[in-house]
């Protein structure tokens, strides 16, 4: 089973090995690696996909600290380091769109592309703020847990009711308190909208049109960042990469095809 080793966690990846260009993807709050299972199976061995466990997620080990998604970000290097490679394409959804971003602020050298999945640039607003807390007080409390599971699964997941069984399997034995400090690191998360020109390498945003997530925001972002493109996927939730993988592996495979031959090309 492999892990990285940071100061303070073992960060639990997994690869699909091969000798194409890496793409590093980290999940969503309260799912886990497995939601690019469907990448590892279409976009390898053209590229070696590899995905991780945030932590308080997953397989990941970690001493229960505070953390921020910048400390996320230098958990994707440490598995870079891990793994030997000088650069990858790093992306992820949601909250691991989050932590792509600050991993291309913190070390633009080893980031040679960005893919952001259901994701935005900008902090909470006032009112997603209050709507995760309201969430996160049902999902602690016993009485509500069964109802913040299903609540979660349509908002992640939708109709899909294959995902939607499996995720409510385990979000019914999931350790309720166990998501406390990452809960933290997601409802006072920055912004760093104010910083998206800084990153110069290819973008790919990808806004599935049923996520909730706000659309002229992630334009804004694309707007924001020097060199994006954005593709949305219509009627997918949050989980696209799961529920929607055909539309979401053509866009990915069509992005780093592009900007790998110009890389080739140099």
């Amino acid at each position: 089973m492999p892990f990285a080793r940071a100061i303070d966690a073992d960060i639990h990846y997994e690869d699909s090995g091969g000798d194409g260009p890496i793409v590093l993807l980290a999940h969503e709050f309260l799912m886990d690696r497995t939601m690019f299972a469907a990448q590892m199976t279409a976009l390898a061995p053209e590229f070696r996909i590899v995905s991780w466990d945030a932590r308080g997620h997953g397989r990941t080990r970690d001493e229960g600290l505070p953390f921020t998604y910048w400390t996320a970000a230098r958990d994707a290097l440490t598995v870079l380091d891990h793994l030997g490679a000088e650069h990858a394409v790093v992306g992820g959804t949601a909250q691991g769109g989050f932590t792509a971003l600050r991993t291309a602020l913190i070390a633009p050298e080893r980031v040679s592309a960005l893919i952001l999945i259901s994701t935005e640039a900008h902090g909470p607003t006032p009112g997603q703020s209050a709507a995760t807390l309201q969430f996160l007080r049902q999902w602690y409390d016993h009485g509500t847990h069964e109802q913040a599971v299903h609540q979660l699964a349509y908002w992640l997941i939708g109709d899909d009711e294959r995902y939607r069984a499996i995720w409510i399997q385990r979000w019914m034995t999931h350790d309720r308190r166990g998501i406390e400090v990452a809960a933290n690191c997601l409802v006072n998360r920055d912004s760093v909208s104010n910083r998206l020109r800084e990153i110069t390498c290819p973008v790919l945003v990808v806004h599935p049109t049923a996520s909730g997530m706000d659309r002229r925001r992630a334009q804004q972002m694309a707007r924001g960042l020097a060199a994006a493109t954005f593709v949305e996927i219509a009627d997918a939730h949050l989980a696209a990469t799961m529920t929607h993988p055909g539309p979401v592996n053509r866009a990915i495979r069509q992005f780093l095809r592009a900007p790998m031959r110009s890389a080739q090309g140099r």
